[in-house]
C-alpha cells in the first residue's frame, strides 16, 4: 500500500453517470499532482515529522491502518488479501479533505475530515478510529465473497458497519496506553463514558457513535435509513458480550465476586447502574490493576479470535443477525466448549435479534 495527498482532486472515488445513461467507474491510480510526500530520516523513521504537517498525518494514516492489518492478520493466521488484488495489487490511500467523510473502496481508501457542533476541525488522518474501522471494511470484504446477482439481505449492510466498528475497537486496544487508559478512567466499569465505547471520539465530549447503546431490532422494525444506526443493536450485542466475558475473566481470576457481576447483570440498562456499580468497580480495581489489566486483554484476544473465524463462516446469501450469532456460538462451542454460550444467548435475545424483523430501506429526511 502507499500513501498520496493529492492536488486538485474534488470528487471521491466511486461510480458516477455518464453523459449516454451509462456508468463511469472512477477508480485508482490517482496520476495528478501531488503535494510532498512524507519521507523518513536516514534511519528509515518518521517521529522527526512536525505534528499538525500534513507530512505528519500521511504518516500517522499509513501507520494506523498498517497496525491494524498486523492485529487482524494475527487473528486470521493468514495474510489479508485485497479483494480488489485481482486488478491492484497495491491500497492506495489518499485524502480528500474536502471529503466529511472516509470512504474503504474499490482499491483505496479516502480520508476526509469532519467539523463537529462547536466548528472545531478534526481531520481523520489523526484519527485512530476512522482509518482502522476502514480497514475493518476492507478485511470483510476479503472475506465474505458476494457472488454476481445475490440479492442481500438489509443487515449485510448493518453487519459490516458493525464489523468494522469491532475491528477498530479490538485493535485500539492492542495499544498499552489505550488499555491502560481505559482501565484507568473506568476502573474496569466499561459502561462507563470511556474511550472503548465512544466509537471515532473526535474530542473529549464528541463522539460519532457508541458502542454501549440499548438499541434493538424492535427500534427497526418500520424501516431504516442510516448503515450506521442499523448496526447498533448487532455492535450493541457484541459489546454487551464482551463485556461479560471480561467480567467471567475477572470472576474466575477472583478479582470481583460473583454477586457483583450478577448484580451488573442486573441493573444493567437500569438508571442507577452507575451510581450502584462503579464504587464496587473502584474498590476492586485499586486491589489489582495489574490483574483487571490482563483480564481485559484476555478478553480483547477472543473476541477478535472468535470474530475472524465467524466471518470467514458466513454465507452472504444467508447473512443476516440471527445467523452471525448462530456462527459466533458455533466458535465459542470450539474454543472454550460452550463456556459463553449463555452470554451470547442472553445478548442476542435481549436485542431481540431473530425474533423481529426489520422494515425496509427509507429515504433520507430532507436536509433543513
Amino acid at each position: 500500500m502507499y500513501v498520496i495527498d493529492p492536488i486538485g482532486k474534488e470528487n471521491p472515488y466511486g461510480y458516477y453517470p455518464g453523459p449516454d445513461g451509462s456508468t463511469t467507474h472512477y477508480k485508482p491510480p490517482w496520476n495528478g499532482p501531488l503535494f510532498p510526500p512524507a519521507l523518513p530520516d536516514e534511519d528509515g523513521h518518521f517521529d522527526h515529522l512536525e505534528f499538525g504537517s500534513p507530512q505528519f498525518e500521511q504518516a500517522h494514516a499509513y501507520g494506523s491502518i498498517r497496525f491494524t492489518l498486523d492485529i487482524w492478520e494475527h487473528y486470521m493466521g493468514h495474510p489479508i488479501n485485497w479483494h480488489f488484488g485481482h486488478e491492484f495489487d497495491q491500497l492506495e490511500i489518499l485524502f480528500l479533505r474536502s471529503l466529511d467523510n472516509a470512504y474503504a473502496g474499490y482499491g483505496s481508501i479516502e480520508i476526509g475530515s469532519y467539523t463537529t457542533k462547536n466548528d472545531e476541525f478534526v481531520p481523520f488522518g489523526l484519527s485512530f478510529d476512522v482509518l482502522s474501522h476502514e480497514v475493518g471494511h476492507l478485511i470483510t470484504y476479503s472475506l465474505i465473497n458476494i457472488p454476481e446477482g445475490v440479492e442481500l439481505q438489509d443487515e449485510y449492510f448493518g453487519f459490516r458497519e458493525s464489523a468494522a466498528d469491532m475491528v477498530s475497537m479490538i485493535t485500539s486496544l492492542h495499544f498499552e496506553t489505550a488499555l491502560i487508559g481505559v482501565l484507568e478512567a473506568s476502573h474496569g466499569n466499561l459502561y462507563t463514558f470511556n474511550r472503548l465505547n465512544r466509537f471515532g471520539e473526535v474530542s473529549d465530549l464528541g463522539q460519532l457513535r457508541l458502542a454501549s447503546n440499548q438499541k434493538t431490532m424492535a427500534d427497526f422494525k418500520e424501516g431504516w435509513v442510516r448503515e450506521h444506526e442499523l448496526a447498533q443493536p448487532l455492535t450493541g450485542a457484541f459489546f454487551d458480550i464482551w463485556v461479560d466475558i471480561f467480567h467471567e475473566i475477572l470472576v474466575a481470576q477472583k478479582l470481583i465476586s460473583r454477586e457483583i457481576e450478577a448484580l451488573s447483570d442486573q441493573l444493567e440498562w437500569g438508571p442507577d447502574y452507575h451510581n450502584i456499580m462503579q464504587p464496587l468497580f473502584d474498590e476492586a480495581y485499586v486491589k489489582n490493576p495489574q490483574g483487571f489489566a490482563m483480564a481485559l486483554a484476555a478478553a480483547r484476544d477472543y473476541m477478535g479470535e472468535a470474530f475472524a473465524k465467524t466471518w470467514k463462516r458466513i454465507d452472504p446469501e444467508r447473512l443476516d443477525y440471527e445467523e452471525i450469532m448462530r456462527i459466533f456460538s458455533a466458535v465459542d462451542e470450539e474454543l472454550t466448549g460452550g463456556l459463553y454460550n449463555r452470554i451470547i444467548v442472553s445478548n442476542k435475545e435481549r436485542r431481540a435479534i431473530g425474533r423481529v424483523k426489520i422494515g425496509p430501506k427509507l429515504p433520507k429526511p430532507p436536509k433543513n
